[in-house]
This record gives structure tokens, sequence and C-alpha cells, in this order.
């Protein structure tokens, strides 16, 4: 994303948004992180191309960034992988090809695989249909009526 960013894919403000979201740790480069790191801990997003030009990866990314707090509510970490010759672990454990967006419960569990971009909304419908999301969710209206 900061190759992205330092190539002029994205507009001062994405990309100012691509720093805050990156010094947050809400988005991680595969090659900085594992998915066990986040097994039970958090619902990491994938997004995987072969590039950092791709425009799928860019439009990707530029959804994901207009809408970090969703995301974050949701304990969401984004990792990108835009090097297919690293074979990263994430890369590899996914079996990645092009443009894909895996989204993953916390349980380590593959909610769904896209070949497409998807806003901020469609992931956070995917994940709000999860039970364990959905108990979450009763938990913390119940703490908010007390």
């Amino acid at each position: 994303m900061l190759i992205a960013a330092a190539l002029g894919l994205l507009a001062p403000a994405q990309a100012a948004a691509a720093e805050t979201a990156a010094e947050d740790g809400i988005v991680l480069p595969a090659a900085e992180t594992s998915l066990d790191a986040w097994l039970w801990l958090k619902r990491p997003v994938v997004v995987f191309a072969d590039s950092p030009a791709d425009p799928r990866y860019v439009q990707q990314m530029q959804l994901i960034l207009e809408r970090t707090d969703a995301l974050d509510e949701r304990d969401v970490v984004v990792i990108t992988d835009t090097d297919p010759k690293a074979r990263s672990d994430v890369r590899q454990a996914l079996r990645a090809r092009g443009f894909m967006l895996v989204i993953i419960a916390k349980d380590g569990t593959i909610v769904t695989r896209k070949p497409a971009p998807w806003d901020v909304r469609e992931i956070s419908r995917s994940i709000d249909k999860l039970p364990l999301r959905q108990q979450e969710i009763r938990d913390r209206r119940d703490a908010l009526r007390q």
C-alpha cells in the first residue's frame, strides 16, 4: 500500500489515510504477519494482487481506507500481499492467484473469497452474519443496558 502511495496511485488524502491505518495496525503487509497470529483476536481481511499497481487492488484499498472505523469496530485487520514472488506464508496458505479478497473469521475459517473489490458495507455485512459477531453484538447491547 505504501508502494502504491509512493507511486502516486492514491490521492494525497487516501495516502494519509493509508499511513494512519498502517500506524494504527489495521493494515499490515503479509510479510510482517501470519494468519495464526490473529486466531481468536481479529478477523483478517486479506487483499492479494500481483502488483500494487493492479487497478482492483488500488480500488479495494481505497474502499477500505475510506471506512477503517467500521472495520475496526468489527475487529478487522487488513493484510495486503502484492508480491507473489515473495511467496509469503499468507499467500501460500490461501493459494492466491491474481487479485483476491479473502475474509477470515476469528476462528480461522474462510468466510468468503472474492475475485473483485468489495466495499466496506459488503465486507461488514458478511462479517455481521457470523455467529461470533452476532454474540459480540448481543454482548455489547447487554452491556449498554446495564
